[in-house]
């Protein structure tokens, strides 16, 4: 491996721990209420929540770049607040395997909060437990699975991200240059041999997430007990 392309992959796998957390934090509050509420527009919701698993990744990464552009009102009160630019960026890269990871993330969660039982809501209710403390005493424990299969589903779709990517963040060496757009540039130059070297540790990163992803299902280790 180059020295490029250790720096991609330290890239890659610091984008991806950091876009699974920021994705499982919000993962955590909207799954939370997609779970509790009765709201007719949870439909709606849900359904704008999914976007990312079938909109094109290019497409997704397009629309985030013209919402982070510099000539975009977004982007403008962020600078103003000197929190900005976000283009073409690190910080963008987060922003979009954010965005484009929610969907894996919500759906294990808002399972795990789902299942919760009411009953216990209800009676640390009554025994005077207020909304937020019943929230991280009761749900966030009773949902400990589901949370960590969404943490790994978010890093490892994150960490594989490639369309978002380009586009949001482009092929800046050493500060945008993720291991998937390596790959791409070594097959653009005919380098295969890199290219399947960094392919090849995309697919046994992917593995074992998915490893333990499957070691997480509660149905698979009923069926072997």
């Amino acid at each position: 491996m180059t020295p490029d392309d250790l720096t991609a992959l330290w890239i890659t796998l610091k984008l991806a721990a950091l876009s699974a957390l920021s994705a499982l934090v919000l993962g955590a509050l909207i799954g939370w209420w997609l779970a509790r509420t009765h709201s007719r527009f949870r439909g709606i919701f849900e359904a704008v929540l999914s976007l990312p698993m079938v909109v094109p990744p290019s497409v997704l990464g397009f629309y985030l770049l013209v919402l982070l552009g510099p000539k975009s009102p977004v982007a403008f009160l962020f600078e103003k607040t000197g929190l900005g630019p976000f283009s073409f960026t690190f910080t963008g890269l987060i922003i979009g395997c954010t965005v484009s990871s929610l969907p894996f993330v919500i759906r294990p969660i808002q399972v795990a909060f789902s299942a919760i039982n009411d009953r216990v809501l209800e009676a640390a209710a009554t025994l005077g437990a207020s909304p937020i403390n019943r929230f991280f005493t009761i749900a966030l424990p009773q949902a400990r699975a589901g949370l960590i299969t969404a943490a790994i589903l978010g890093f490892a779709h994150a960490a594989g991200a490639f369309g978002v990517v380009l586009m949001i963040g482009g092929n800046i060496p050493g500060q945008t240059r993720v291991l998937s757009v390596a790959i791409y540039n070594h097959v653009e130059m005919m380098e295969y041999s890199q290219a399947h070297m960094l392919s090849g540790i995309l697919v046994v990163i992917a593995l074992v997430l998915m490893s333990l992803v499957h070691l997480l299902n509660p149905n698979k280790r009923r069926r072997q007990e």
